[in-house]
């Protein structure tokens, strides 16, 4: 067996690792980069007019032999570990014969996607996996284990051919509200696997553990109880642990959680794969508002019945200026336009609730400009999707690897420091045969 991780050795996010066998080939994600080459801010959209040929010779795609054209001699599969672009969203590049392996609950958020993003990624030949239920492609072996991460639906791996072990980490964490499937991992992981590779996002932050989310929920209470104030988050509409913080902490203040048509529905078909807050008789203080720029997608591309769905639980701008102390409402830039109808919720709070580093995005900037300009007070109340340095440690101690590879980072070099086994620093594009 070998592999090459195409894209992830010096750089987080574009994750591909591709393994093989004389007779089968596999590929472990196929994601958007998230920087240039320089650091800067990866912006596909320079890009979106050139043809494939032309993005492989840049190297904003991998070369693949198999994987884009129609060759006879197709690559076997490609597995999809979670639903965030950096893992999938060079898919649609893909030829369309090409089978697909991932989570079913990550299979319906790529769709969701489609339906309220810019993005167009049709997956075909799909094959649902589950967690712990080993599936083979060719003569290569697989088992998903279930992650807790910020992504709904998200696995780590074990491959295995020709009597060799791989393991992928993915992205993982264990300071979420699902940290029980990372405790029962590490007295059920496969152990004493050839390669270990490990993904490392947080490894130049500093050694302390991360705040949990249920503590994240501890804070989002002590706002909430401040007296006469609206309350708007700014948070991932798909962070479903989150979602949940929040409703719940709601829940202890008495408060009214308002999410738009698309979280809703986010929520409602996820809640069939957990027992999340969605819309619906059961959770009563959770209300839907209808955002002008959401609607008018939908309605203009015949999904009206979307909006139909959730009229019984509609909040409208009025109920919310009438009762703005009441109100914890998820907000994002495109719904300046509906907070411009909203009175009275001057000096309330923003709560920004993801990773400080999209503050710095323009658009971002000037929506925080707006709401301090009508004397909102701004807080930070996140935790990290991804493992601090001590549950990396906690992952190798379970698998006891014979190499680990660094993955998903850009601190490669410093795992020599933090690990004890033998780390094998490999470059893009580099074949090692296990």
């Amino acid at each position: 067996m070998k592999f090459k991780i195409h894209r992830g050795t010096k750089e987080i996010g574009g994750s591909c690792v591709e393994i093989w066998t004389e007779s089968t080939r596999i590929l472990l994600d196929f994601g958007m980069p998230l920087v240039e080459k320089d650091g800067r801010e990866f912006d596909f959209a320079k890009y979106k007019t050139l043809k494939t040929s032309e993005l492989v010779s840049k190297g904003i795609l991998p070369n693949i032999e198999g994987l884009y054209d129609s060759s006879k001699d197709l690559i076997n599969g490609v597995i999809i570990s979670h639903p965030h672009q950096d893992h999938y969203g060079l898919t649609n590049f893909i030829n369309d014969n090409v089978q697909y392996y991932l989570g079913e609950a990550t299979h319906k958020i790529i769709e969701l996607n489609n339906l309220f993003t810019p993005q167009e990624i049709y997956l075909k030949n799909t094959n649902f996996f589950e967690k712990e239920k080993t599936f083979n492609i060719g003569d290569i072996s697989v088992t998903p284990y279930w992650a807790d991460h910020s992504a709904f639906d998200a696995y780590s791996f074990l491959v295995e051919a020709d009597g060799k072990s791989l393991f992928y980490s993915g992205d993982f964490r264990s300071h979420g509200r699902k940290a029980k499937a990372f405790y029962w991992f590490t007295h059920n992981a496969p152990q004493n696997v050839d390669y270990l590779l490990l993904e490392g996002t947080t490894i130049s932050r500093d050694n302390k553990p991360f705040k949990t989310e249920p503590e994240t929920e501890n804070e989002l209470v002590e706002v909430f109880k401040q007296k006469g104030k609206v309350n708007l988050i700014y948070t991932s509409g798909q962070n479903i642990d989150r979602l949940t913080s929040i409703y719940r902490a709601c829940k202890r203040t008495g408060k009214i959680f308002v999410v738009d048509v698309y979280v809703a529905k986010v929520l409602k078909e996820l809640s069939k794969y957990a027992g999340i807050p969605y819309p619906s008789d059961d959770f009563e203080n959770l209300k839907v508002m209808f955002p002008k720029y959401t609607s008018d997608r939908l309605s203009r591309e015949g999904n009206e019945k979307i909006l139909y769905q959730f009229t019984k639980f509609k909040i409208t701008k009025e109920e919310i200026n009438n009762q703005s102390e009441k109100i914890v409402m998820i907000v994002r830039p495109s719904m300046q336009i509906d907070l411009d109808r909203v009175n009275g919720i001057e000096g309330g709070n923003l709560i920004y609730s993801m990773w400080e580093g999209y503050l710095q995005k323009s658009n971002t900037k000037k929506f925080i400009d707006y709401l301090t300009n009508r004397k909102f007070s701004i807080h930070k109340i996140h935790t990290s999707g991804h493992a601090d340095i001590k549950t990396l440690k906690k992952m190798v101690d379970a698998i006891k690897p014979k190499n680990i590879v660094p993955i998903h980072t850009f601190e490669g070099a410093k795992y020599k420091d933090i690990f004890n086994e033998p780390i094998v620093e490999l470059k893009d594009e580099e074949t090692r045969e296990i």
